[in-house]
């Protein structure tokens, strides 16, 4: 036996022959190595081993012992089937054969390595983060069920680099190498359009100690991004469909593109995209329907995300002259005076074209075709190309020959025409004046107090002119008299009747007579050498009766603002009232309900009489009533809007029945408990306010007041000790009023036992006394409801017994039974 094996012998890893697995790390180490000592007994002498021992595997027959004479290299192979046999002396088997498995355990003994030894790849600007746009790989020779062949990829550096961001990131399982989100928003290849990327890989799945690393280079081509909106589309109207009218590409194959809404509200799309990222047209266009369509294209992954923010696609609808044009009126009527001059405008002929306005499409041009009658002359009018304004081309109009014309103008665009209707009216000229068929209408007394609208006088004239021309219609003015417009007229259209209405409110004392002229006139201008006279004048006078009317106020309602801390005396507002007919006025207040006021019988003027509190009334509203010193008394009312202002007339103090309460016992961390104020001055939802903590060094030394400047306080207990029951605390409160006003107030602080849910119960404590006399009566109440029941019980038994007895009659024979039916 080489000493090398005695020595491991030592380690007495040994056992009987049988079954056996042995378990050895691979060594790359020559010379033996012990695995294992059989022990046995005669019969067997000496041992024998078969199998793979691939010539390094062997045993020492007499010893038992199993060893290994060279390198074990789990790589190359990692299991060894082998069988033992125990022989006798003459070498004959009388054991076995044994079988015997030695797995080789594998070591860290291979570094990673690349697939590649260097890796080229191609990134789109704009590629959504962490969407692989290639892999790398490596292998590791090692166990890969061990850390041994775990590997871990990483990104050490990428050149250049110029953001402090990493612009890449790596799987470091699956070696997918996508863009950041850096990358996503800042690869732009005009500025860098290549970078290399130092990609390692590390076996022992990235432990930090007994590893093996790798390093790799790889480069990246940055390319434009594909996902970009098309230019804008123009499309003509009533084109060819389906027809291709843009196209967009995602930048790797198998997105999925999807049209979306971009209007609100939603319409009913005449466009899709099929999955080669071609933008159809799938419905005839119509401009003058719709001329512009904006919409979004979204390319989706095969879980349908959006790979990246949606595309915009816009399309313009292009016109083609595809409207005829349209007369605005099925007829036109025009007015032409049988004097009118030549070239004088007569009106224009309206039509349209819904094509593009602006363009050759929708630019019309007009021509008369025909006149009827055509006489004294076949072109009594000429027509605009251009504007469609009619023009007298003739001065040979005459009412008598023909006083009316049907003209037909044919409107024409470059691709349509239309015929449009014409009629003009020759009407007679303005030679006669509206005459009155009275001159005066003498005069009209009224009270002053009639109501505006009554119609007063009807007035009539006539004008010899053409019937319901502007020759003939009259127009009634009053053109003296009436300075204030107080009266007007309306004229009636079918009989040229005149109705005088009141317009105004009459007020005798501002003008008491009204003499009136009134003229009539047409609306068409009279001709040359023909004037207006007296004929078409007529005159009418109106008296108005006085009428008693009560006080007037001329500025109400009247709004003031008073300081709820105005003294006695000051005065509220001074009333502006008259009386139309001049008598005198006295005042009084009406609704005056907390006689915070007086006034001055005379001249009405109101005086603060008490003190006002703007707590109790932010507005007080009463009414100044101006009576006359007459025997009719007559009266009016003024309303008084008063606004109290407010001042700083109200200490801080605490809600009513407000109290707070802490568990009992302390436990020395409590937080504090929020203080509630209350001013009812205006503006206390922000008002700030001190707070300080009285009742000498005993107070200081129980309670903690925090935060004791702004809206809210917080209290909160100092001593542990403090007992169990409701401590009352003094705390001076100041608001931030000018001049300042301190409340101070005894906030009542419950120390109590709590239940499980955070709050507080007291027990009431005992009363003797009261205790027993509770308890006396309950007795009592009881005894009786018991003595009720049972007189109940026994009056029921004996009705019962009665009537049975009555039902049974029974007839005794001694006293003994009587006694006992009784």
């Amino acid at each position: 036996m080489q000493p090398l094996l005695w020595q491991i012998v030592c380690q007495d890893l040994s056992g009987p022959l049988q079954d056996s697995i042995l378990i050895v790390q691979e060594r790359n180490k020559p010379g033996p190595l012990y695995l294992y000592r059989f022990t046995f007994e005669p019969p067997v002498a000496s041992l024998r081993l078969t199998g793979q021992q691939e010539g390094i595997i062997d045993i020492l027959p007499r010893e038992g012992i199993l060893y290994v004479n060279g390198s074990l290299d789990w790589e190359t192979k990692n299991v060894y089937k082998l069988q033992v046999e125990g022989l006798d002396a003459k070498n004959v088997r009388v054991k076995g054969p044994y079988s015997i498995t030695i797995n080789v355990e594998d070591i860290n003994d291979n570094p990673p390595q690349f697939d590649q030894e260097k890796y080229y790849g191609i990134v789109r600007q704009n590629s959504r983060p962490g969407k692989p746009f290639m892999y790398v790989s490596a292998h590791d020779r090692d166990d890969p069920s061990t850390p041994h062949g775990q590997l871990v990829y990483s990104i050490q550096h990428h050149f250049p680099n110029p953001y402090p961001e990493m612009l890449f990131q790596i799987d470091n399982i699956t070696g997918a190498i996508s863009t950041s989100p850096t990358g996503a928003r800042k690869l732009n290849p005009q500025e860098v359009d290549s970078f290399l990327l130092d990609i390692s890989v590390q076996d022992m799945a990235g432990q930090s100690i007994n590893y093996f690393k790798t390093n790799v280079d790889v480069n990246v081509t940055v390319m434009e991004n594909l996902w970009k909106a098309p230019a804008p589309v123009k499309i003509a109207e009533n084109g060819p469909y389906p027809a291709i009218i843009a196209q967009v590409r995602w930048n790797e194959a198998g997105a999925k593109y999807e049209i979306v809404q971009r209007e609100k509200p939603a319409i009913e799309l005449p466009f899709t995209v099929d999955q080669d990222g071609s933008i159809y047209v799938i419905k005839p266009l119509d401009r003058e329907e719709k001329a512009f369509y904006s919409f979004h294209v979204a390319a989706k992954d095969e879980d349908g995300e959006f790979l990246a923010v949606p595309i915009t696609v816009s399309v313009t609808v292009l016109d083609i002259n595809d409207n005829p044009p349209v007369c605005d009126e099925v007829l036109t009527k025009f007015e032409v005076q049988e004097n009118e001059r030549v070239g004088n405008d007569i009106g224009i002929l309206k039509a349209s074209d819904r094509d593009e306005e602006g363009t050759l499409n929708s630019r019309l041009k007009y021509n008369i075709v025909e006149q009827s009658p055509q006489i004294p002359s076949r072109s009594m009018f000429r027509i605009d190309m251009e504007s469609g304004k009619f023009q007298l081309f003739s001065s040979e109009l005459n009412r008598r020959v023909a006083s009316n014309y049907s003209v037909k103008v044919e409107v024409a665009d470059p691709a349509f025409k239309t015929l449009c209707r014409v009629e003009i009216h020759v009407i007679d000229i303005n030679d006669q004046i509206p005459l009155f068929e009275k001159s005066d209408y003498g005069s009209l007394t009224l009270p002053e107090d009639k109501p505006v609208g009554t119609v007063l006088l009807e007035i009539q004239a006539t004008d010899a002119d053409e019937p319901f021309t502007g020759s003939s219609q009259i127009i009634y003015t009053f053109t003296k008299g009436d300075p204030n417009n107080t009266f007007a007229i309306e004229t009636d259209p079918k009989t040229n009747k005149g109705y005088v209405r009141i317009n105004k409110v009459l007020d005798f004392e501002t003008l008491p007579v009204y003499n009136l002229t009134i003229s009539a006139t047409n609306p068409e201008p009279l001709v040359d050498g023909v004037q207006y006279n007296s004929s078409s004048v007529a005159y009418w006078i109106v008296n108005l009766v006085d009428v008693k009317e009560a006080p007037v106020f001329q500025k109400a309602p009247y709004m003031v603002a008073v300081l709820e801390s105005a003294p006695v005396g000051s005065e509220v507002v001074i009333p502006s009232a008259f009386d139309p007919e001049g008598d005198r006025i006295r005042y009084s207040l009406r609704n005056d309900h907390r006689n915070w006021l007086r006034i001055d019988p005379s001249n009405g003027i109101v005086y603060v009489a008490a003190s006002m509190d703007r707590e109790k009334e932010h507005t007080y509203m009463v009414q100044i009533v101006a009576s006359e010193e007459t025997r009719e008394s007559r009266s009016s009312t003024g309303q008084v809007i008063i606004r109290i202002l407010d001042v700083n007339d109200n200490p801080p103090a605490l809600p009513e029945d407000f109290s707070l309460f802490f568990c009992h016992p302390l436990q020395g961390n409590e937080e504090g408990k929020m203080i509630q104020v209350v001013d009812p001055d205006e503006h206390s939802h922000y008002q700030r306010f001190t707070y300080a903590l009285l009742g000498g060094s005993t107070m200081q030394n129980d309670w903690n007041l925090s935060k004791v400047e702004g809206k809210h306080a917080y209290i909160s207990p100092k001593n542990r000790n403090l007992e169990s029951k409701v401590y009352e605390i003094p705390i001076q409160i100041n608001d931030n009023g000018n001049p300042p006003l301190a409340g101070h107030v005894m906030l009542k602080v419950n120390m109590c036992q709590c239940g499980d849910d955070g709050s507080c119960f007291r027990e009431v404590p005992g009363n003797p006394t009261g205790d027993v006399a509770l308890a006396v009566g309950l007795l009592v109440g009881v005894l009786v409801v018991v003595g009720i029941i049972l007189g109940v019980v026994f009056w029921h038994l004996k009705r019962k017994k009665e009537n049975m007895l009555k039902a049974n009659p029974v007839t005794a024979q001694n006293p003994s039974e009587i006694a006992t039916l009784t």
